[in-house]
């Protein structure tokens, strides 16, 4: 078992949320070294040549989300985006419960980058323990000198504002995210211009997932050659993956990307609960497609290794099912939320999703028909590009990759009423 690939670099304790403890591990050490060696570009070039990549879902290459700000003497912003609603997906609420002056740390270090003032961190508002910590942790940055005028003694100058949001999957969404920071509707708004252009209150604005922050500062104390040597040419770094449903240990775990989900899955998860056979798998949080069991065995936690299956790392929520669980049902499950969390704005999804959800319900009280699963994949494809941000393609995938895997099940459900598994309690409604 190649223990090498888990990281046991930080293990949270009662007060590891305070700002004594993060000091004790060396807190606060880069944002020193950045203002006393470092000019602005200097960071921005140390993170581009880190490879890090967004850990919010897109994986997107973060120095050249930063490159495209100009130095124009205009304010520019930094938002955090702690709304963090995708199902299975909690690694970012674990570091704002645990660890949570990394991030501010970070935060400092990436605003003294792109010559922000004022940065926000938007936090999801059923994280109540998370938010309490968070801004505990502001206070104590605060009263310490970190945030405000002359950071440390320099010329460097910012401050923070903790923003809770009001339950909205869709302010997940960057440009929603900004709407909702500016006291509109989280509506999405059409690109372009990219927000790095015209962002919040019209202008330049970074959004950046909590853990994508939370390794600036880890970045900039050890170099981007450090991270690079780390995961695999294409993934480099370490990745947070929640993992959730039938495993034995489910929790966060810190993994160096390239490692087996065969290994993680078995050795470091425990393996599936009751020695049941595994079934599939979601990899990186609803949105993304499913894999069987047979398939996952085979890969490795790496991004394009997992784009090539026709899946993706996503968010890291990693949702396991064990043999015998109901995928229509599941489904059900799945279009209930994605039905619930449309924002109306883009009528493909404002439809779409309702309709989804009403044939799958019919589906699952057993008046089914043969053309719901064309139907079903016509209304996927229908949404595929057509909405203003990525929610009606996501469901579509969700939908898509689970008839596609199990479309056996659906059809067996349509045939006679009922499911496959019935009896089995993974596979009664939860209507």
């Amino acid at each position: 078992m190649d223990h090498a690939h888990i990281l046991q670099t930080f293990t949270p304790t009662a007060t590891s949320h305070q700002l004594a403890e993060y000091r004790a591990r060396g807190g606060y050490t880069a944002l020193d070294k950045t203002l006393r060696t470092l000019q602005p570009v200097e960071v921005t070039k140390i993170v581009t040549e880190s490879g890090l990549q967004g850990r919010g879902g897109a994986a997107f290459p973060v120095g050249r989300k930063w490159a495209v700000m100009k130095y124009d003497g205009q304010p520019h912003y930094l938002v955090a985006n702690a709304d963090e609603g995708e199902p299975g997906t909690f690694k970012d609420r674990w570091i704002l419960e645990n660890n949570p002056h990394q991030l501010l740390e970070s935060m400092l270090i990436a605003s003294y980058a792109l010559a922000v003032r004022n940065c926000f961190v938007y936090i999801r508002g059923e994280f109540d323990l998370p938010y309490r910590r968070l801004a505990g942790a502001v206070e104590e940055a605060y009263q310490a000198g970190y945030f405000g005028k002359h950071v440390l003694g320099s010329d460097f100058a910012c401050d923070i504002a903790v923003i809770r949001g009001a339950g909205a999957y869709v302010a997940g969404e960057a440009s929603g995210l900004l709407s909702s920071v500016e006291g509109k509707m989280a509506y999405p708004r059409n690109r372009p211009p990219r927000l790095t252009v015209r962002g919040l209150y019209q202008r330049p604005t970074v959004v950046n997932n909590v853990e994508t922050l939370s390794n600036v500062a880890w970045i900039v104390n050890n170099g981007a050659e450090a991270h690079v040597k780390l995961g695999t040419k294409k993934s480099p770094g370490t990745r947070l993956f929640s993992v959730s449903g039938h495993i034995n240990k489910p929790g966060v775990y810190e993994v160096e990307l390239g490692y087996p989900w065969a290994s993680f899955l078995d050795n470091e998860c425990g393996g599936v609960l009751n020695g049941a056979k595994l079934k599939g798998v979601i990899p990186g949080g609803v949105s993304s497609k499913v894999l069987t069991g047979e398939d996952i065995l085979k890969l490795r936690m790496d991004q394009p290794e997992m784009v090539e299956a026709g899946s993706t790392l996503g968010s890291g929520g990693t949702i396991v099912f064990a043999e015998g669980t109901c995928m229509v049902r599941l489904l059900q499950v799945i279009l209930r939320f994605y039905h619930h969390e449309s924002c109306g704005q883009c009528t493909p999804c404002r439809d779409g999703m309702g309709w989804m959800h009403r044939i799958i319900d019919r589906i699952v009280a057993g008046k089914g028909r043969p053309e719901d699963i064309p139907l079903l994949y016509k209304i996927s494809k229908a949404n595929d590009g057509t909405t203003i941000c990525g929610m009606g393609d996501a469901a579509g995938y969700a939908t898509v990759g689970i008839i596609d895997k199990f479309r056996s099940e659906f059809d067996y459900y349509i045939e006679h009423g009922r499911s496959l598994y019935d009896g089995n309690l993974e596979c009664r409604s939860s209507s």
